[in-house]
């Protein structure tokens, strides 16, 4: 098992939207989505939303190195609601990331299984035989000197998936401290970015887009 030291940010939360039914916030990088085992690991984003809305229920997870748009659900009601979209991949997730290299196609279409690598818990890898569908669309939006800014476009919801799934292509994404090596590793975080959400507003159905722009 891989373990790494915590040390979340000191940074104000960032409110996107809210409303009676649910709460939009802009999770910053290196801050765990819900508290892990130990006390060392209760400071997280569920408890720094609960601390200004206490009725706040947990409806998806970022990793602990991605930002971006994270919802809380207000109610019982929303959060069965939200959760069945997720379920039923009817919510559309856009990702920014910066890649290792230049990727050479414009656009693609990565189709991996997988599973997590048990003895490297809570590394993920590709398993052909025992891996769960794992589907991910790119779109390279512009090149820098050694790197592709591209948005991810994930079908599945699988743990690492846009991580794993460039890094099998041979773009990983740049400072992922799990699966980029060299010089890749070498930058202040993760450039894994949750740009966009669009979903129905459990009260009503209506269609809605939050959106909060990557700090690189």
């Amino acid at each position: 098992m891989i373990t790494l030291e915590y040390q979340p940010p000191d940074t104000p939360l960032m409110i996107i939207h809210d409303d009676h039914e649910l709460i939009l916030v802009n999770k910053p990088s290196g801050l765990l989505s819900v508290p892990g085992k130990g006390d060392h690991l209760s400071d997280c984003l569920l408890a720094r939303v609960q601390a200004l809305f206490p009725e706040a229920l947990l409806v998806h997870r970022l990793d602990m190195d991605t930002s971006g748009v994270m919802v809380f659900a207000r109610s019982r009601h929303a959060q069965r609601h939200l959760g069945l979209q997720f379920e039923k991949r009817q919510v559309k997730k856009v990702y920014i990331a910066r890649v290792w290299g230049h990727v050479a196609e414009k656009t693609g279409h990565i189709d991996l299984p997988l599973i997590v690598d048990w003895p490297n818990r809570p590394l993920q890898h590709v398993n052909h035989e025992t891996g769960k569908p794992a589907q991910t669309d790119w779109r390279v939006v512009r090149y820098d000197d050694t790197s592709t800014r591209v948005r991810l476009y994930p079908k599945t919801g699988r743990s690492h998936q846009l991580r794993v799934h460039m890094r099998e292509i041979g773009h990983p994404i740049l400072g992922d401290p799990f699966y980029a090596t060299g010089p890749a590793r070498n930058f202040p975080r993760l450039m894994l970015h949750a740009e966009s959400l669009k979903l129905r507003h459990p009260d009503g159905g209506k269609g809605m887009s939050f959106r909060a722009k990557a700090p690189f």
